[in-house]
């Protein structure tokens, strides 16, 4: 028996005793794969795009067929008037779902999961500096405190380092020639080069950590959240008090960059 065979029948299993939430995904990650495609799709290229073995996808296929939502054309097969439909309910339940309010619960979830302050920040109209325009505070006693409205410098902080990372390096060295860059505490980091650097590095791993570095004693870590049309909204920052965050920045980084990932997926992003 071949190794497709043996996945088919396991597959077949989890089914049988009660349905495979493994299918559901599939289905999804099927439909997604058609969107994007201009061309129908064989039922091969298909199995090679998700890993998935063709016996699997062809009964998927059919089901899904059956509710038009894909349909067959010259031994491919495309979306059908069915995914169209969906698609217009979706995006008339999420212009009714505001943006803002799906930001604003992956900002409660993520200060659920960190325990600290999260931060929403956008960039003024020249680039200089960002603007903090939603919180959700942390339940410790001991937290960073911030106001809606606060303003900080770009190079500084975590929220400004993330979306300077979204800037070509060309955008980044026009910043850094206008950008006063002034030592906000002993440990501020000035000088062009090493802020390039650092802004490389943002770029690679999907998020900004910065320590003590807009004023003593805060550590941030920050990512980016775009939306259906990849456009930055802003980025999402978790501040904490640097002596509790030593020892799980590391996590602080992951925490955030995966939240701003699932806000980026909840307001259409791919």
């Amino acid at each position: 028996m071949s190794r497709e065979d043996q996945n088919a029948d396991a597959e077949k299993g989890e089914e049988r005793r009660g349905g495979s939430p493994q299918s559901v995904t599939r289905v999804i990650r099927l439909l997604e794969a058609l969107c994007v495609s201009t061309e129908p799709v064989s039922l091969a290229d298909l199995s090679r795009r998700l890993a998935t073995p063709k016996s699997s996808l062809a009964a998927l296929l059919r089901g899904l067929a059956d509710e038009d939502f894909v349909t067959a054309a010259e031994g491919a097969w495309r979306l059908g008037p069915g995914a169209f439909g969906l698609g217009s309910a979706l995006t008339e339940a999420r212009r009714r779902l505001q943006s803002s309010d799906l930001v604003r619960a992956g900002m409660r979830r993520l200060c659920e999961r960190s325990g600290e302050t999260v931060l929403l920040a956008v960039g003024d109209h020249d680039g200089d500096q960002v603007t903090y325009v939603d919180l959700v505070e942390s339940p410790n006693v001991v937290r960073y405190s911030v106001s809606i409205g606060d303003r900080r410098p770009f190079y500084a902080t975590a929220g400004g380092r993330a979306l300077l990372s979204t800037c070509s390096p060309a955008a980044v060295d026009v910043y850094l020639k206008r950008a006063a860059l002034e030592r906000l505490s002993p440990a501020t980091v000035t000088h062009p080069a090493a802020l390039v650097q650092i802004v490389d590095q943002v770029r690679e791993r999907g998020y900004a950590q910065t320590v003590d570095q807009a004023a003593e004693g805060v550590t941030g870590s920050a990512s980016v959240i775009r939306d259906a049309s990849a456009r930055v909204v802003g980025a999402l920052v978790i501040a904490a008090p640097s002596g509790r965050a030593q020892g799980r920045l590391d996590e602080l980084g992951q925490l955030v960059r995966e939240e701003a990932a699932a806000i980026s997926r909840s307001l259409g992003f791919r």
